[in-house]
């Protein structure tokens, strides 16, 4: 079984690479977001996954996995998944108390059992890029510990996927990949429909969609989109920024929308539409992240 990469929309380039830190930048201190807001914006992903486990697991039952030839443990799996979910959502709601926000209204992907994976799959590696990258505005040692806490259970649950049930690749470098709070948002609000008008604004933005070609490897020139409509001024030149662990490889997009994919590139990459060739920060990007991996075997080889 492979990963389908995961659509979000984009433009595309020629072939040029840079390499650059892509740490999520420090906010100015009048944006800088409160702990509550970091733990509902924490609860609102953990309310996201909870609704998708429940609702799967409602859908599928054991025969359904097993007609998918999936092990037979897996689905047993997937219910403990579950209940570290629901366990998260009732914590986060313990901490923040009555400011708490409550779940929104969800559209998922999934249609069969294997989307059911590759998109518990997903969600689960952009959950641990939400927490990696959210850490840096809590300020109570308490709030840090819990959070980091739940991100190693996510990333268990993550590895899992792709190792024991994809028969992929259980890491991606040696760093994984923290994600600036726009950037998570961005995924996330793919699959949101609406959420309760009573819960507490989130310091958060979502930027056009990226999407990709399925199957889209590395070394190929593919094309991508995103709507361009929605950007106020598109410079002239931009750029897809690769991004993997605590870099990012950059290449310039073409006029006719097409990019080649970096050669190097394994793993779990969040390519992002972005205006600048060295930075990739919220005012320069333009348009994604969108979610590719990049299967790579046990001598380090990529498995196309």
């Amino acid at each position: 079984m492979k990963v389908t990469p995961a659509s979000v929309t984009l433009l595309v380039v020629a072939a040029l690479h840079d390499f650059c830190v892509a740490v999520p930048a420090k906010r100015d201190d009048s944006s800088i977001p409160t702990d509550i807001q970091i733990l509902n914006f924490a609860l609102t992903l953990e309310h996201l996954e909870n609704a998708f486990y429940t609702q799967g697991l409602q859908k599928y039952t054991q025969q359904d996995f097993l007609n998918a030839d999936l092990p037979t443990w897996a689905r047993g799996r997937w219910n403990e998944i579950a209940q570290h979910e629901s366990t998260h959502v009732s914590f986060l709601e313990s901490v923040i108390g009555e400011q708490a926000v409550q779940p929104c209204t969800y559209s998922f992907p999934d249609t069969d059992p294997i989307s059911f994976v590759t998109t518990s799959f997903m969600l689960e590696t952009v959950g641990v890029s939400a927490y990696s990258g959210a850490a840096q505005f809590l300020s109570q040692s308490d709030y840090i510990t819990s959070s980091g806490a739940i991100l190693a259970v996510e990333a268990r649950q993550s590895a899992w996927i792709n190792s024991a049930i994809l028969k992929a690749n259980p890491w991606n470098t040696a760093f994984d990949t923290p994600l600036d709070l726009n950037h998570v948002w961005t995924l996330a609000s793919g699959v949101i429909v609406s959420c309760p008008s009573s819960n507490m604004p989130l310091p958060v933005k979502a930027f056009p969609a990226l999407s990709f070609p399925a199957g889209a490897q590395p070394g190929q020139t593919v094309q991508v989109s995103f709507n361009a409509t929605t950007v106020s001024s598109v410079p002239p030149q931009l750029y897809v920024a690769f991004i993997a662990g605590l870099g990012a490889t950059f290449v310039p997009l073409s006029s006719q929308n097409t990019v080649e994919i970096p050669s190097t590139l394994q793993g779990v990459v969040f390519p992002i539409i972005t205006s600048s060739s060295t930075a990739v920060t919220d005012d320069v990007t333009i348009a994604g992240p969108a979610f590719l991996s990049f299967h790579f075997n046990a001598a380090g080889e990529d498995e196309l």
